[in-house]
């Protein structure tokens, strides 16, 4: 109990004597100034960096001004009298200089270690064995590499092993990749490539054909058959294979059979069914009657009536290219040449041509004309036409017959010719032909 007693008077007197020291430095009393108030503490140095990747034999060496009696710390540890830092590795590294006031200043160094894979090159090359056949793994790459020591190997991003054999591999492309002691790398890609199955292999598809029965049936057939291989199954026009080579309910047309054998290997051919031609033997005759075109009418009065014979079920018919149609009359013709066609039921045709001519003057309209060229057509005709009448020309005639009536037989407003009304036996003729209707034919 004494010597604790003791030791606690001893404490008390050691506090109180540090007391009254600050106190005094500070000049008689209140708060101490901060030394370090105004002072810039600065840190400089040199580094020497580590000779290899693991090596720590770099160092930095520090100094520092600002102040007087320095001490140092590097990365948070201890402080000591020397600037000097050794068997230190690649890193960063903080050093604080301290002055004997306490004042800080701090600088970061970095020290770097060679790169071990500058001016390295490292080659890899390896020998394939091809798997045997498509599908199977059993190919390998023996792969080596050069350049450096010590070499690991990977395929494809996997782990790295030290043999640079890689077996169990299918057709395929692989990248294997060398890894040497400092972890530089070189890499190198390699493909392996299944056999071709199909080098060799030609397969040929033959078929026997049973044409459709008549035209739009669908009961031809294709019986396909193929040789240069086996295992076949076969398709039409790109459908799903099947076992069978047989294809039913086919309508006319072309189609095309691949052939494939068990390892994908094919053949094609093209075959085509056809219908038979309905129209073969079959000989159409048409027939045809006419009634002429009357000239100078307000309309064409020409017609053709057709008939066909020597085919199968009803005719259509067509005149000069045109439609089609059920009715065998073509009316409202003028004079001309026309083609008349006419089809069965099968779409089988026979063709003739027709002639509609214009028929002849009337006797009534010949004496009219007769008259007007005795009479009149000094006066009236392409050359001089008074009036503008033309009686050269037979459809003028009938176009201004009512006129010719005014004037030659009625001299209304006045007498034609001008010389004297015509003889009455003349005037008569005149007035016979309009009586009979005034039409070229009449």
């Amino acid at each position: 109990m004494k010597q604790f007693k003791t030791f606690r008077f001893f404490y008390a007197a050691l506090f109180s004597v540090i007391v009254i020291y600050s106190c005094s430095k500070g000049g008689g009393g209140g708060t101490t100034p901060n030394p370090c108030s105004g002072v810039t503490i600065t840190v400089s140095g040199t580094t020497s960096n580590p000779t290899t990747l693991a090596a720590s034999d770099g160092s930095i060496t520090v100094s520092a001004s600002g102040g007087s009696g320095f001490t140092y710390s590097i990365n948070g540890g201890a402080f000591q009298s020397s600037g000097s830092f050794t068997n230190l590795a690649a890193g960063t590294y903080s050093i604080v200089g301290k002055s004997s006031a306490g004042c800080t200043g701090s600088a970061s160094f970095i020290l770097t270690a060679p790169n071990p894979c500058a001016g390295v090159t490292i080659t890899v090359s390896g020998t394939v064995t091809n798997p045997t056949a498509p599908g199977a793994t059993n190919g390998s790459i023996a792969a080596s590499a050069s350049g450096s020591s010590g070499f690991t190997f990977s395929i494809n991003g996997g782990a790295f092993q030290a043999s640079g054999n890689f077996s169990n591999l299918g057709a395929g492309a692989y990248n294997i990749i060398a890894k040497d002691l400092n972890g530089c790398l070189g890499s190198a890609n390699f493909t392996l490539a299944a056999p071709n199955p199909c080098a060799g292999i030609t397969i040929t598809v033959t078929a026997t054909l049973t044409n459709p029965t008549a035209p739009g049936a669908t009961n031809g057939s294709i019986a396909a058959a193929a040789s240069g291989s086996t295992g076949f199954t076969f398709s039409i026009n790109g459908g799903i294979f099947q076992a069978s080579g047989i294809f039913n309910n086919l309508g006319a047309g072309t189609y095309t059979i691949v052939a494939k054998d068990l390892n994908g290997c094919s053949g094609t051919a093209n075959f085509t069914l056809t219908v038979p031609n309905p129209c073969a033997g079959v000989t159409i005759t048409v027939t045809t009657t006419f009634v002429g075109n009357t000239p100078c009418g307000a309309t064409n009065t020409g017609s053709i009536t057709a008939s066909a014979s020597g085919g199968t079920g009803v005719y259509t018919y067509n005149l000069n290219g045109g439609a089609f149609q059920a009715s065998n009359i073509f009316p409202n013709l003028p004079a001309g040449n026309y083609t008349v066609i006419a089809k069965d039921g099968n779409g089988c045709t026979g063709t003739t041509i027709e002639t509609i001519p214009n028929l002849p003057a009337g006797p009534l309209f010949s004496l009219v004309r007769g008259v007007l060229q005795a009479n009149c057509v000094t006066c009236h005709n392409s050359v001089l036409a008074e009036g503008g009448m033309n009686w050269t020309v037979d459809c003028n005639i009938v176009t201004f017959k009512d006129r010719i009536e005014a004037r030659a037989v009625n001299a209304n407003p006045s007498a034609m010719p001008p010389t004297g009304l015509l003889p009455a036996s003349e005037r008569q003729k005149i007035t016979n032909w309009i009586n009979a209707g005034g039409r070229y034919t009449d």
